[in-house]
């Protein structure tokens, strides 16, 4: 079982590494309408809002991730335009106390409800490790520096592929497939009539980003509903 606190160390000091070469924030990301500046300014801005949850399921402070919609955009814009260096400084500096405080967290806050927004979507305390992970991985290879979902290990492969089969079978148009890789896994969805099929990296491209380049259809490939 993939330890998630590890592996997130491990795959910030990745980012941070990679992030480190960039002199120049304003080249596009894979994010629409997002540069690079904007994705590590919301990978610094995720992690005070992840500490702030931390706070919330262990110290009972109520508060909540974000102020508004609005509110999280707006910091995140409030960043853009700084120098790269002050920048990634500040990607590397916010991952600092989040470790720590991730790691406050324990099976008696598992359970706790979180709110993303005052009355707004909510999730579990034992969701936090992942959900820093999931951001550091997937904005990772957003930032389009030649980092890909090929580069993670097996493990992180599948339990991201895992999470987003769940995803897409909790949205409106549930998916319908055998998907298959050729590391030899196999997950059957509904009546599993259409075969997908391509390596993990490929197939976590294509539930993840909606890319299909690297993925085979025994017919027309299932469509997928985007943002969940």
């Amino acid at each position: 079982m993939t330890d998630l606190l590890d592996a997130l160390d491990r795959q910030t000091t990745l980012l941070v590494a990679d992030i480190r070469a960039l002199d120049d924030l304003s080249a596009p990301s894979l994010c629409p309408g997002w540069s690079r500046d904007h994705v590590l300014n919301h990978i610094a801005r995720n992690a005070e809002a992840l500490s702030r949850l931390v706070g919330a399921a262990v110290d009972g402070t109520g508060e909540t991730m974000y102020s508004s919609p609005e509110g999280r955009d707006a910091d995140i814009d409030a960043g853009v335009g700084r120098p790269a260096a002050v920048v990634v400084d500040e990607v590397a500096a916010t991952a600092v106390p989040l470790a720590e405080d991730l790691r406050r967290l324990g099976p008696e806050h598992r359970d706790i409800e979180l709110e993303r927004t005052p009355g707004g979507p909510t999730f579990k305390g034992g969701m936090l490790p992942f959900m820093r992970l999931r951001e550091v991985v997937y904005h990772h290879v957003d930032l389009d520096t030649g980092f890909g979902f090929d580069d993670l290990d097996g493990e992180l492969q599948t339990l991201f592929i895992e999470n987003e089969i769940k995803r897409q079978q909790g949205g409106p148009s549930p998916l319908s497939a055998t998907i298959r890789s050729t590391e030899g896994d196999t997950w059957t969805l509904g009546d599993g009539a259409t075969e997908v099929t391509g390596t993990r990296g490929a197939i976590l491209r294509w539930l993840a980003r909606q890319d299909p380049s690297g993925v085979t259809s025994s017919g027309d490939l299932p469509s997928l509903t985007a943002g969940l």
